[in-house]
């Protein structure tokens, strides 16, 4: 088979950071032909010793727009996966497949005013993505951001996240996002302590945003903890949120990110 007809491209292995012992980001070169939107992610391949390959999902950190793929991996313990993937350094080849994957896009939503974007642990990735590119700044007034970690030091991409006001592109923009970081486990200054889902249902998280939820104005994007995006579902469609589908537009989309 020609490398024209592989479903996989072989990329560079660029840089790889740790930001704590099980948490990492990894970014890698980028074919000139793939192409995703901001919120989808990518299948990557690792080459084991013994010739065969091993493939996960991950979702691009990266904007549409950037030479460079850029992702945020948790390290499974005894997990096939990463277990082979720490064992690469920078030059090493990572393999990404053709096509990209995944419905957590802006299409999902044909009107809204606040976009919330709801996430635990490495799910913030996509959203990363999104706030990147363009045109989730034209298309809603509100952007409440909010990222739910076990301990304070897992707050990952915090000076990209400050930055995005410093950027040319979204100067005028850069009122509408707000930041609502939650730790669950400790307390920590500016930070909401407890569950996204009990955060909801004790009104402490719009409270925190200074705008309600509802099936009229919001629209929710979920990615994270499969338990997490199951109770919090529960929770909208007690307030009339539904899952947006292609054949039923609604207000709230999910990506099971584990």
């Amino acid at each position: 088979m020609s490398a024209s007809e592989e479903k996989f491209t072989r990329q560079t292995l660029l840089d790889v950071q740790p930001l704590t012992p099980s948490l990492f980001t990894l970014r890698t070169t980028r074919d000139a032909g793939f192409r995703f939107r901001a919120g989808q992610f990518a299948r990557l391949g690792v080459t084991k010793a013994d010739g065969s390959t091993v493939w996960r999902a991950y979702s691009m950190v990266s904007s549409p727009h950037d030479e460079f793929l850029e992702f945020f991996s948790i390290v499974v313990p005894g997990g096939e996966f990463t277990s082979e993937l720490s064992r690469l350094s920078v030059g090493d080849t990572l393999l990404v497949d053709r096509q990209a994957f995944g419905f957590l896009t802006l299409d999902r939503f044909i009107d809204g005013r606040d976009l919330w974007l709801l996430s635990t642990g490495t799910g913030i990735a996509p959203f990363l993505s999104i706030l990147q590119d363009f045109e989730v700044w034209e298309k809603f007034q509100r952007i409440i951001l909010v990222y739910s970690v076990r301990e304070a030091r897992e707050l990952a991409y915090q000076a990209l996240i400050a930055g995005l006001a410093e950027r040319e592109y979204l100067a005028e923009h850069a009122h509408k996002l707000q930041f609502i970081a939650t730790v669950t486990r400790e307390q920590h200054p500016g930070a909401l302590q407890g569950r996204i889902t009990q955060l909801l249902e004790n009104g402490e998280l719009e409270r925190a945003a200074g705008v309600q939820i509802t099936p009229e104005h919001s629209r929710v994007m979920l990615c994270g903890n499969p338990q997490m995006i199951d109770d919090t579902r529960n929770l909208l469609k007690q307030r009339d949120l539904q899952l947006s589908l292609s054949r039923r537009p609604g207000q709230v989309a999910v990506e099971n990110y584990w």
